[in-house]
């Protein structure tokens, strides 16, 4: 009779710092998020630890006192993994290391790893596998001292330090022959972009883990996969939609995420192609996380490093049947009404007014206000075609219900 095996997780500690740049609530914001990030990549968080710090120790990232606090719980549970949230040098990890004797992961490395989980093609490895070399040469000096506690890397291993320099020319020859195999791919996927003809291209954007997918699958009829996790695609889904007569070609993109690590934008160039020679933008911000704001804003960024951030675009206010507001009591003198205390109807009247009629308010897993997005896409799909094709533009009346 066969064992049935459970997925045992990884215990796991997370330290995060407050400084000028992130005062209290902004890193039990990140820490949060890291928080997810590490169940994602299967971990269950035992503590976090937080310091006031406003110049990270360039030894240990953090003070000597909160280091022995860690390393005293380490010890006390059992715990095999310490996640910071900020990105460490390779001399701060190796420090960290030697003194907690755990492995240390920093959020870019932690990403990474969920990243190598998720992918499932050979494109989107070989994207996860570069990332991870560019991340993993600068720290090679300390790598053989946690190899045999890791049980593997990135099927690497060595006798010892002073093979570094030789591991460091056999990772920069791998680096230059995946950078050779993605141009390759590139190259393909531009062909494939091309060979598409003059269809209208719509990008689904937003954030990770805003409902994406799930609104693809919608939209499409498709059965793209979709989870309550970060980082559940990995790979871009080009799908042709059509709403009423009108045909045009949807992709589904990778999340983005706050601190997102500079080797994946990189890497995951192809993929923002997507998004670089879309013609219509379906930016979907999940309007019930308490931080949408941020999000979006997160979200903009990157379409302003990639140069997309003056293309159309729909605001689609995702997840509306999870949103919740809290309640002021009417004898209530004392509390400041503030973002937390807004209704939809509120929040519509914010600077959300000033984009005008394009935002909506959906729930794609509950399909609310479906008729109301296929009717905005349709018509902002319509415009474009008709400019590309203003001969047959009667083959496209307005939107009817039910269309």
């Amino acid at each position: 009779m066969l064992e049935k095996k459970t997925l045992e997780l990884e215990k796991v500690v997370l330290v995060g710092i407050i400084n000028q740049e992130q005062d209290e609530e902004k890193s039990k914001e990140y820490l949060d998020e890291l928080e997810f990030l590490a169940y994602t990549a299967g971990g269950e968080v035992g503590a976090r630890f937080t310091q006031k710090i406003d110049i990270p120790n360039p030894k240990t990232f953090i003070g000597s006192g909160k280091i022995e606090d860690i390393k005293h719980y380490v010890d006390e549970n059992d715990i095999g993994t310490v996640i910071f949230d900020d990105e460490l040098t390779p001399a701060q990890q190796k420090n960290i290391e030697k003194i907690l004797k755990a492995k240390i992961l920093d959020r870019t490395s932690l990403i990474l790893d969920i990243f190598a989980q998720r992918a499932q093609t050979s494109y989107a490895r070989t994207q996860v596998e570069l990332a991870q070399y560019q991340y993993l040469l600068p720290r090679l000096a300390g790598l053989w001292t946690h190899l045999e506690r890791q049980r593997g890397g990135i099927g690497m291993r060595g006798p010892g330090e002073t093979e570094i320099e030789t591991d460091r020319r056999i990772v920069r020859d791998r680096i230059a022959l995946l950078k050779k195999k993605l141009e390759k791919i590139d190259k393909q996927m531009e062909t494939q972009r091309g060979n598409r003809g003059a269809l209208v291209r719509v990008a689904l954007i937003g954030y990770t883990n805003v409902g994406k997918s799930t609104l693809m699958n919608v939209i499409s009829k498709s059965d793209v996969f979709a989870e309550n996790k970060l980082f559940a695609t990995l790979d871009t889904t080009v799908r042709k939609v059509v709403i009423g007569n009108l045909p045009f070609l949807l992709s589904d993109t990778v999340g983005f995420i706050r601190k997102l690590p500079t080797q994946l934008v990189e890497s995951f160039k192809s993929t923002l192609d997507e998004v670089r020679e879309a013609d219509l933008l379906l930016h979907v911000v999940d309007i019930s996380h308490p931080n949408f704001e941020e999000h979006i804003t997160s979200v903009n960024q990157v379409l302003d490093e990639i140069k997309s951030a003056d293309k159309p675009t729909i605001m689609v206010f995702n997840k509306i049947d999870n949103y919740e507001h809290q309640t002021i009591d009417e004898d209530d003198l004392v509390t400041e009404k503030t973002t937390k205390h807004f209704t939809l109807e509120e929040w519509k009247n914010t600077w959300m007014n000033r984009m005008g009629d394009t935002i909506l308010f959906i729930s794609a897993l509950n399909k609310e206000n479906l008729e109301e997005f296929r009717k905005k896409v349709y018509e902002e799909v319509r415009k474009i075609h008709i400019t590309r094709f203003p001969y047959n533009n009667f083959l496209y009346p307005e939107y009817e219900e039910g269309f």
